[in-house]
């Protein structure tokens, strides 16, 4: 069983539902980017407790729990250190609007593991959340695609939930 599939295990067994995002949600969705982890979102910060990790920490697994504070987009972050392959960090969002990607991603299998993964509308909400360089290059890429006008009527469908700055830096993708 791959560490994803443990993690994804682990996080089902407690009732905590969780999306793949981040640059393995991106090449799902046909965009080609370097990473050196695994990104998966979820929203219940019991996710931040070790006690649901006690399995995989017994068995060696190095796991490293932060939490966010107050100023923080994210209530916290878990890092699992794969003995093979990329890490894994479970990032636990804060915002009501993050709960629709997880409800909207689609279960596949990916990385030998079954696992729900983000849309490609919901990919380009986080990266306008986010807002970073990469990000906006990940955006641009997921644009790029064959679908661009249907992904730009669903990304607009969805805007409503996020923060002014976030719909501000849309205008600019939606210009081009």
């Amino acid at each position: 069983m791959t560490t994803l599939a443990r993690v994804v295990g682990t996080l089902e067994a407690a009732g905590i539902e969780s999306a793949l995002i981040g640059a393995m949600a991106l090449a799902v969705r046909g965009v080609a980017r370097s990473t050196f982890d695994i990104d998966l979102l979820v929203l219940r910060t019991e996710t931040l407790d070790r006690r649901i990790w006690a399995a995989l920490i017994d068995e060696g697994a190095p796991v490293e729990i932060r939490h966010g504070d107050a100023s923080d987009p994210l209530e916290g972050i878990v890092r699992l250190r794969a003995a093979q392959g990329p890490s894994i960090d479970v990032i636990v969002g804060r915002s009501g609007w993050q709960l629709g990607v997880i409800e909207r991603a689609e279960r596949l299998v990916v990385a030998g593991a079954q696992v729900r993964v983000a849309t490609a509308a919901d990919l380009v909400l986080l990266k306008l959340y986010a807002g970073g360089p990469s990000d906006r290059w990940d955006i641009e890429q997921l644009l790029g695609g064959d679908d661009r006008t249907a992904l730009v009527a669903e990304v607009e469908s969805r805007l409503t939930g996020l923060p002014a700055d976030c719909r501000t830096l849309w205008g600019h993708f939606r210009e081009r």
